[in-house]
């Protein structure tokens, strides 16, 4: 075509030439001519390049979910970008989708989180895999009603499962992560071999270290005193915190020490997450149940944490127990607190140093403390590990008379209240309690979504 239009202004420029009078109108024309010609290719390379369709089925997309884009170009071509982190937790799965601006060579600023959450948990789906797809689905469609379509390819999509799967069998918690890949793998969203995993403990808490840190401002501030977070799930619990000297760093537990990198910066941090002492899983261990073990027919689980009078079924991972209380004999705070020790019992170490950090808490902490008004349920608050005690003895004397409407609240505070006293803190140490910070939820969503940009942009 350009070769065509070339010819056709060589022609015209002959024409004009026979006519000596008008030699400068030749001129003029031949110059126009060339101009034309680049123009026209001008505008014939940029439509070759830039008039692809943005979908899915692109080249450009399918290169982003073989995970072969050089991320740290997109995250500097653009100024404000996305990150989805998909939370599969052991009773449901949550989506985060993070809106951020970046200043180059800055560290990147959050300035909106999209979150929702389903349930039943992806372990629930263990023996019928596929129904898990339909959730996974309905959550995609909310990343992409978020963000914006000219990012989905340059938006990296995650999912990291936590308790749920880790207490699962290896091949039912990897056929689970399989499904949920070929899923993410035909999004048009960012997508690499690594998008599907389960998290450790101790990654979860550090994961939800940073997002308490960053929250706060003392990650993008070194003056700033760092706090310590808490997390209570329903299959694991864990605690961070950066220590303040290098004793605790000696005399630490093979494990609960641990390094890692990010923007630029090295933290070594305590760290450690307790398979099995999340309130979920502690709450079966003393009813007397086994994870993932049904009764047999006609067995119940009796126990001294329950009101004496109450007695109906349980459902915890799939399987339906039946449970009753215990009948009346010592005060209900003391038998399930002997109860509770028992559990307890050389499962958790003990650090006196905490007593000198500040720590954030959150997740069923805040549940509990709201749901008996110990703060408030939307603003959060602070309070000691006292007052979860007193609130257990207090819920527990009522329960001796009739269940209240959580039956199990009694056995979850006397928990809360002696867990917190075997990992070191007094009854004393002040907590804050929040939901959320500046909108943003305190989970490890953002935490391990940082982590993750970070190590993309190291690619």
């Amino acid at each position: 075509r350009i070769k065509g239009i070339m010819y056709e202004f060589s022609v015209k420029q002959a024409v004009f030439s026979l006519d000596e009078g008008s030699m400068k109108i030749s001129k003029l024309f031949y110059g126009l001519g060339i101009f034309a010609c680049v123009a026209i290719y001008v505008v014939y390379i940029k439509w070759h390049l830039y008039a692809k369709p943005i979908s899915g089925t692109t080249e450009w997309a399918t290169e982003s979910r073989r995970g072969k884009l050089d991320h740290q170009t997109l995250m500097t071509d653009y100024s404000v970008f996305y990150g989805i982190m998909f939370d599969a937790g052991s009773t449901g799965t949550r989506i985060h989708i993070f809106k951020f601006t970046q200043k180059s060579k800055e560290t990147p600023k959050l300035s909106h989180e999209t979150f929702k959450a389903l349930k039943p948990g992806l372990s629930a789906y263990a023996d019928d895999i596929d129904k898990s797809a339909q959730g996974i689905q309905e959550l995609l469609e909310v990343a992409k009603d978020e963000v914006p379509m000219e990012l989905w390819k340059f938006t990296p999509l995650v999912l990291k499962a936590t308790a749920g799967l880790r207490l699962l069998p290896g091949d039912k918690a990897q056929k689970l992560l399989d499904k949920v890949k070929e899923i993410f793998q035909t999004s048009p969203f960012f997508v690499r071999d690594d998008c599907v995993s389960i998290m450790n403990g101790t990654d979860e808490g550090i994961s939800a270290w940073i997002t308490i840190n960053f929250l706060t401002g003392s990650l993008n501030a070194p003056g700033n005193r760092s706090v310590g977070m808490l997390d209570l799930g329903g299959g694991s619990t864990q605690m961070t915190f950066l220590p303040i000297t290098e004793i605790t760093l000696r005399t630490s537990p093979a494990g609960h020490i641990t390094s890692f990198q990010m923007f630029n910066n090295t933290y070594k941090l305590y760290s450690y997450s307790y398979l099995g002492l999340g309130l979920m899983s502690a709450r079966l261990t003393i009813l007397g149940g086994i994870e993932g073990q049904a009764l047999k027919e006609g067995e119940e689980l009796i126990s001294p944490c329950l009101s004496p009078s109450f007695q109906c079924e349980w459902e915890h991972a799939e399987i339906v127990y039946r449970i009753k209380g215990q009948k009346a004999g010592e005060p209900l705070y003391e038998s399930c607190a002997n109860k509770v020790a028992e559990l307890l019992y050389k499962k958790v170490h003990k650090i006196e140093v905490v007593k000198d950090l500040d720590f954030y808490a959150f997740s069923y902490y805040y549940d509990r403390a709201a749901e008996v008004g110990l703060i408030d349920k939307e603003k959060g608050g602070s309070l000691t590990v006292n007052d979860f005690e007193i609130a257990a003895k207090y819920v527990c004397k009522t329960m001796e008379v009739k269940p209240g409407d959580n039956p199990f609240l009694c056995m979850d505070l006397t928990y809360i209240s002696l867990l917190l006293q075997e990992l070191g803190f007094p009854k004393s140490q002040v907590f804050q309690l929040a939901q959320k910070i500046d909108n943003v939820e305190t989970s490890w969503a953002l935490g391990a979504t940082f982590h993750y940009l970070d190590s993309l942009h190291r690619l």
